[in-house]
């Protein structure tokens, strides 16, 4: 899996015996998306199944070190990068989300439960005159590499352009890029630089 899942609310389930037993033995684990899916992966491996993640089977698809496209990312955005850097890596600490949008090193919007692509969108009325911001998605510390990813594709270039960003930077290593060559074709085309991160951990 790739992208946004919609998370029910514990009031939405109807669970089965084994479902109320998981959810009674995983508590508190279960605010966040990685405690929670930790948790999963768990209860899956106690069945006997072995749990992979997709880096196992196409480390191709992790995204790399360096600018990938035309455009890269000057002073002023790097300073928002090493913003953002320090503000996802300290919401990742809490489990709550993995990418930020920083404009002029002014915090416009963090991800929680809605997922990347309605951050964006709700960052695009936020933004200040001037340069354009930056999105900044990473793995969250001490995440399960097994699951929930952060994940780029077309649909977050083009989210990144409505929003008036310049450009997107991802830790490499640890972040799923949807199809390669069409991504960086529409952030050329839009004028955004793309740019993987040094693994942060």
């Amino acid at each position: 899996m790739a992208g946004p899942v919609r998370r029910p609310s514990l009031t939405e389930l109807r669970p089965d015996l084994t479902t109320a037993r998981f959810l009674a033995r995983v508590g508190a684990r279960a605010l966040g998306d990685d405690g929670l899916l930790r948790a999963v992966i768990g209860l899956l491996e106690d069945e006997g199944f072995r749990v992979v993640g997709v880096h196992e089977i196409l480390g191709d698809i992790l995204a790399h070190e360096g600018t990938w496209g035309r455009h890269t990312p000057d002073a002023v955005a790097w300073r928002d990068i090493e913003r953002g850097l320090r503000v996802a890596t300290a919401l990742g600490r809490e489990d709550v989300g993995q990418a930020v949008v920083v404009q002029q090193g002014i915090v416009l919007g963090v991800e929680g439960i809605e997922g990347t692509d309605r951050l964006l969108a709700r960052c695009g009325d936020l933004r200040r005159p001037g340069e354009g911001g930056v999105l900044v998605k990473i793995r969250k510390p001490a995440q399960d590499q097994r699951a929930d990813l952060p994940t780029v594709g077309t649909r977050t270039v083009a989210g990144a352009k409505a929003a008036g960003l310049r450009g997107i930077a991802v830790e490499a290593g640890s972040t799923l890029v949807m199809d390669y060559d069409a991504l960086v074709a529409e952030a050329d085309a839009a004028g955004l630089f793309l740019h993987g991160l040094p693994p942060q951990s």
